[in-house]
């Protein structure tokens, strides 16, 4: 086989590979994020000629707030963290010992002429101090749908917003449990409310790619780099 025709053979072996790489890639797995939809009644319900059936859902003197599987839930996104703390250490210690000399049969112990005594002083001293602070803010609104309705009335609530602007793309996601009893009467209730809260802002594309330090970067600042 010629050269050439190796050399071609071989680049189009390695055009395949990425094609490869992407077929190994297992799929986004969105399903537990994905809108709860209403279950659907096995049969219709038997025309008897009234105009109110108990399974149409019909609530005349109830609020229209989310209290059913699929209902919709509008969260309003009001988290606000703040942390600090601070630490200070502060230690000194001095000794001073003095022995005279000894006395041997009434006579001073001497040494080159001089008395055998001792004396022992030691100064020790450490400060330490340290200082750390974070803080988080996010605001704006999601609307979910009613998951699971629990036993004991709490609502399991979850979905997720995709928004794509030019090269970028933002998601913001969120699941948690609410208590009917704090759903306002526009049908809302703040994140803050939310038990169990898994909140997850992210975002992907040019803009991301371009906040991102890079993996030698990353190396030579986690804790494996020795220095």
């Amino acid at each position: 086989m010629s050269l050439p025709r190796l050399l071609s053979r071989f680049a189009i072996a390695l055009a395949f590979v990425p094609l490869a790489g992407c077929l190994m890639q297992p799929p986004r797995d969105d399903h537990q994020w994905a809108a709860t939809l209403p279950q659907e009644p096995a049969s219709a319900p038997p025309t008897d000629g009234s105009i109110y059936h108990s399974e149409q859902g019909m609530e005349l003197f109830n609020d229209a707030r989310a209290h059913r599987v699929g209902d919709i839930l509008t969260i309003a996104l009001v988290e606000s963290t703040q942390a600090s703390k601070k630490a200070s250490t502060s230690t000194s210690k001095k000794d001073a010992s003095t022995i005279s000399a000894p006395s041997i049969l009434g006579q001073t112990l001497r040494v080159a002429g001089q008395t055998a005594d001792t004396s022992l002083n030691a100064n020790r001293a450490f400060d330490g101090s340290g200082d750390s602070s974070q803080s988080n803010q996010l605001t704006g609104s999601i609307t979910v749908t009613v998951a699971q309705r629990l036993s004991n009335g709490n609502l399991l609530v979850r979905g997720e917003k995709m928004l794509t602007i030019n090269q970028g793309q933002e998601q913001i996601r969120i699941s948690g449990i609410v208590r009917p009893q704090d759903i306002g009467q526009d049908n809302s209730v703040p994140s803050t409310r939310v038990a169990d809260a898994q909140i997850g802002y992210t975002g992907k594309g040019s803009l991301a790619d371009a906040n991102t330090q890079g993996w030698l970067s990353r190396f030579f600042s986690s804790k494996w780099m020795p220095y």
